[in-house]
This record gives structure tokens, C-alpha cells and sequence, in this order.
């Protein structure tokens, strides 16, 4: 593997938001790589490396004593097994591969480019490195070897056969989906489908409990997803959890759009989903106002739904509760560096005045983000070794993608990502009135995932910034999901507090205290505060003007892409 000219030159990414042209970055690369004494530096010692390795092999062959020059590292699981180590010919692999890509780290950040281009050169060099592993192919995978003489060549079979179902599915398979069926095991907790428009289902879920908080809570999970995403399985259900707590449980269960809903807008998911939502909540329980939550872009349409009602002098809310969401986009991690002017722009010709954006696409983006957990390792489950994946829940959902309307993604692209408008006062105008989140005075807990490679928990810190009021941010560990869905009764994870918002968000983390387990009590502590005092259950689920349309999970969230 000789060190690399320029950087690698993908054609684009699918999803966010358009063919990414990456060759001015390639020609910035090559003319810094050309001109750089630094990098002839890097070049030289790697190749002195090289020789090192080579000679070090030979010596091993010799039966001399043998230093490596990369020494095995256990928690590479790519290289878990011993034949990295014991066998010349793998060990040799490894550390040549190890060796290119610590020689490719350091040339990219050693390049002297401007801060958003070196993070795309990052990105792209990372996808490269990945890719090339050792690991990922059936001739120099020990493992996938092995297991194919032992078993007689039936594990190559197997790993056809998973291929070709692969791509008749059109993705990789990351869970035994048969394990799981929305409405058996997943979405389980009971409830009724109250309301439905052509975007999206109201779900009220039945209560648990004899009395309940007087204040309703409706949750928006992210519409570029599923809504079971926080109601799993029955011993991680966010749902569950809530419910149990005394909570009257409403929640939006977006549609999964098709062809007829190309035209639907970011205004029309704000008037006829959110507001919709929150009007009918109203209705149904007679509460002047209730408590809300969203999810990621669920939250970011929530709050400018919220910014919208105030504009209008209706003060429906008591709380909210946004988790992993963005409100202000300059940190918005390498989602945010795949997003340029000529990828929206082309997005926008091809779907900005009606069309879909498959959810497939939003999907391959969020793996390659993190390629050796979400697509390697199952290519080298699936295909070189024949195995059928694991039955894991989350991944199950993570499959279960959902299109987007054309006009609505680019809207979301251009004035968020692209160009991060939500968070200036009055720049956007959304249903006829200028937004301003500043204007949202109610108490917010604000969530972020410290490990969070979709929604970077410095991006989400930032809304501590924009909005008013009561303002407590908790800082949970592992990623956008895990760290999300980690019941109590698991007593995984940590979370961190600081009742003091710094407004640096190292700051705060230097000052911050760790707390053991999951971030769910600490919630239904504060969101209790403004339940408004304690009633009866409901008997039954909606009213006399929303009469049941069926059980929960409802019809819309069953709609799978294939």
C-alpha cells in the first residue's frame, strides 16, 4: 500500500444532501502534498517504517527475535484473532495496513487546508482506510479461512446466499429481523390511534397508573424515523417508562411518505403535524397546556413549532424536553461538512418542488458514519463467514428507514445545515410568522449523548444558548440511540449534571458531576415538577370528537420500505 497523491475522490454520498464533487478538495490536497516538507517527512518515515516491518518479517521467518513495529492492540476487533498475530503472513498484513493508516491520519491533519475542508478530507480518508482493511476481504481474513475449511466451503455458501438477499433488500443486513415484529415486540405498550391526517397518526397510550399527572406529554420523535425508536421493546420503552410514571402519553407516529406525499413541505409537517398534534392533545384532555418532547429533527420541528404559537400569543406549553437535537447547526459533526451549496442546490432541482428523498439514502449516510461498527463488521459477518447477525432491537428500527418529502428535506438542508437560520431571530418564516427561539420561556431539559455521531453533544449544548427560561442540560454516555434508550433497571452507563450553564460547553463538562446509571429518573424528577397536580386516569382513550380508529401501534408505522 503505497502512500496516496491525493485524497480519496468518492463520487458522493447519497443522502445528505446530493453527489458531493469532491476534486477541488483532491486538487487542494495534491498541491499541498507537493509543496510540503512536512509531508516528504511524513513519506520518508513511513517508508523507513516499511523497511523496518519488512525486515523485522524476515528476522521472525529467521527465527531471531522479533519486535513488531505495531504492536497487537486487544481492543481492535477487527484483529481479535490469533492468527493477526501468530502467523507471519497476517501479522505482516496488519501492520502494514496499521502502518498506511496512521501515515494517512497524519498527512490529513497535517494539511494545510481551511477547517471544513480538512473535516471532509478526514471523513473521505477515513471511508478509505476502513474500507481496505485487511478484514474485509475473504483472502486475507483468517477468521473467514478458517471457518471455511472447517465447514467444508458451506460458510462461503452461506455468505452468497446472505449477499444475494443483501441486495435484493438493497442494504446489509444488521439484525435477524425475524425476531421482531412492530406491534408484537416492538411499539408493544398498549394505546389507541385517537387521530390521523395524511403525515401522521395521534397515538394515546393507555395509563398505568390509577392517578395521573394533570398535564398530558406528547412526544415527536424524528420524522425521518420510525416513532418506536422510544417504545422498544418492553424492558427499554421510553414510552413504558413514562406511562408507568404517571404520565397521560401522547405521541406522533409520522407517516412513511410515498410518491403522493412528494409535494408535502417543512410547513405543512409544522401546521399539520406538530401544531395538529398539540391542538388535538388539547382537545382530547381539556388541558390549557401540557408538556412536550422531541427527538432530534422531531425536536427541531417541535421548537419551531413552538416559536410559531408564541408569535401567535398561544402559550400552550408548560415544558419541554428536547433529546439529541439541534437548534443551532455550526457544530453539527460530519453530517454538516456533507452538506455544500452544489449538493443542495441539485437536491433542490431534482426534488425541491415535489418528489422523495428514499429513506435508503439517509440511511447509508448514517452508517458510513460509522462504517466499522454499521457496515464492515456485518460484511464480514454476513458474507465472509456466513452467519446470520444477532436479534438486536435498535438495529432492527435502525433497518426500518423512512422516506422523506422532496420539498421539506431541502428546505431542512439549506436552512439548518447549510446555512444554520433557525437559530438568528426573525430570519425564517415559518406558517406566516417569523421565528425566534428566544422567544420560548419554558423550562427545557436539553439531553445529549457524549458519544453522539449524528447530533455532537457540543452542537446540542449550543440550544442552552438560544432558548429561556429553566434551562437544565444532562450529558449522557455512548451514542445518538444507546445513550438515549438506557432504562434504569439496565443500570448501564453514566450521565453527567451541572445545574450551572457554562457558556462554554467544556466548561460546563470540567464542572460537571458523573452520575452511575441511566438519565431517566433524573427527567421524570424535573418533568414532575410541572405536571400540574395529580387526576384521575382516563377511562378511555380520546373523546367524543376523536373516537378510537384502532390499536396502537397503528397502521402507518407497519409501512416498511423493503
Amino acid at each position: 500500500m503505497p502512500p496516496f497523491a491525493s485524497p480519496p475522490t468518492p463520487q458522493g454520498f447519497p443522502g445528505f444532501p446530493g453527489a458531493i464533487s469532491d476534486a477541488d478538495l483532491a486538487r487542494q490536497f495534491a498541491e499541498w502534498s507537493t509543496r510540503s516538507a512536512a509531508y516528504a517527512e511524513m513519506q520518508a518515515s513511513y517508508y523507513q517504517k516499511l523497511m523496518r516491518l519488512w525486515g523485522a518479517m524476515l528476522a521472525r521467518e529467521r527465527g531471531e527475535a522479533y519486535e513488531p513495529v505495531v504492536p497487537a492492540d486487544r481492543g481492535d476487533k477487527r484483529f481479535a484473532a490469533k492468527e493477526w498475530t501468530e502467523i507471519p503472513y497476517y501479522d505482516y498484513l496488519r501492520q502494514n495496513y496499521l502502518l498506511y493508516t496512521a501515515f494517512l491520519t497524519e498527512a490529513v491533519e497535517a494539511a494545510d487546508l481551511e477547517p471544513r475542508a480538512k473535516g471532509r478530507l478526514r471523513f473521505f480518508a477515513r471511508q478509505l482506510v476502513d474500507a481496505i482493511c485487511p478484514a474485509n476481504f475473504a483472502a486475507t481474513n483468517p477468521d473467514a479461512i478458517r471457518l471455511a475449511v472447517e465447514s467444508n466451503g458451506e460458510t462461503l455458501s452461506a455468505g452468497v446466499r446472505n449477499l444475494v438477499a443483501d441486495v435484493a433488500k438493497g442494504r446489509i443486513s444488521q439484525t435477524d429481523e425475524s425476531a421482531f415484529e412492530v406491534g408484537r415486540n416492538l411499539a408493544a405498550t398498549a394505546g389507541t390511534v385517537i387521530f390521523r391526517n395524511e403525515l401522521f397518526e395521534l397515538i394515546q397510550f393507555a395509563p398505568a397508573t390509577d392517578t395521573v399527572h394533570a398535564r398530558p406529554l406528547l412526544m415527536v420523535p424524528p420524522c425521518i424515523n420510525k416513532y418506536y425508536i422510544l417504545d422498544l421493546s418492553p424492558s427499554n420503552s421510553f414510552v413504558r417508562y413514562a406511562v408507568e410514571s404517571g404520565h397521560t402519553v401522547f405521541i406522533v407516529s409520522w407517516r412513511n411518505p410515498t410518491a403522493e406525499l412528494g409535494h408535502v413541505a417543512w410547513d405543512d409537517y409544522l401546521r399539520d403535524g406538530v401544531v395538529k398534534a398539540i391542538e388535538s392533545v388539547r382537545e382530547i384532555t381539556k388541558a390549557e397546556k401540557l408538556n412536550v418532547l422531541g427527538f432530534c429533527v422531531g425536536g427541531t420541528l417541535l421548537s419551531a413549532a413552538l416559536a410559531v404559537l408564541h408569535a401567535r400569543g398561544k402559550d400552550w406549553v408548560e415544558s419541554l424536553t428536547l433529546l439529541t437535537t439541534l437548534l443551532d447547526f455550526e457544530e453539527a459533526g460530519e453530517i454538516g461538512l456533507l452538506v455544500d451549496e452544489s449538493g443542495v442546490a441539485a437536491r433542490e432541482a431534482s426534488i425541491g418542488r415535489g418528489g422523495i428523498l428514499p429513506g435508503s439514502d439517509l440511511a447509508t449516510v448514517f452508517s458510513t458514519l460509522r462504517a466499522n461498527d454499521l457496515v464492515w463488521s456485518y460484511v464480514v459477518n454476513n458474507y465472509l463467514k456466513g452467519r446470520q447477525p444477532d436479534a438486536f432491537d435498535i438495529l432492527y428500527w435502525n433497518a426500518d428507514s423512512t422516506n422523506l418529502p422532496g420539498p421539506m428535506y431541502v428546505y431542512y438542508v439549506r436552512n439548518m445545515y447549510l446555512e444554520n437560520r433557525l437559530r438568528e431571530p426573525n430570519a425564517l418564516t415559518m406558517l406566516g410568522e417569523k421565528v425566534d427561539l428566544g422567544a420560548i420561556h419554558v423550562p427545557t431539559y436539553i439531553y445529549a449523548s457524549r458519544e453522539d455521531h449524528i447530533v455532537p453533544w457540543k452542537g446540542a449544548y449550543r440550544s442552552t444558548r438560544l432558548l429561556k427560561g429553566d434551562l437544565r442540560f444532562v450529558l449522557g454516555a455512548s451514542g445518538h440511540i444507546a445513550g438515549v434508550i438506557n432504562p434504569p433497571a439496565a443500570g448501564k452507563r453514566s450521565h453527567w449534571i451541572n445545574p450551572i450553564l457554562q457558556p462554554d460547553a467544556d466548561a460546563w463538562l470540567e464542572h460537571a458531576t458523573e452520575h452511575r446509571g441511566s438519565w431517566w429518573p433524573d427527567w421524570q424528577a424535573w418533568i414532575g415538577r410541572f405536571g400540574g397536580g395529580q387526576a384521575k386516569a382516563p377511562k378511555r382513550a380520546g373523546s367524543a370528537k376523536f373516537k378510537p380508529l384502532g390499536p396502537a401501534p397503528g397502521e402507518y408505522v407497519k409501512f416498511r420500505i423493503t
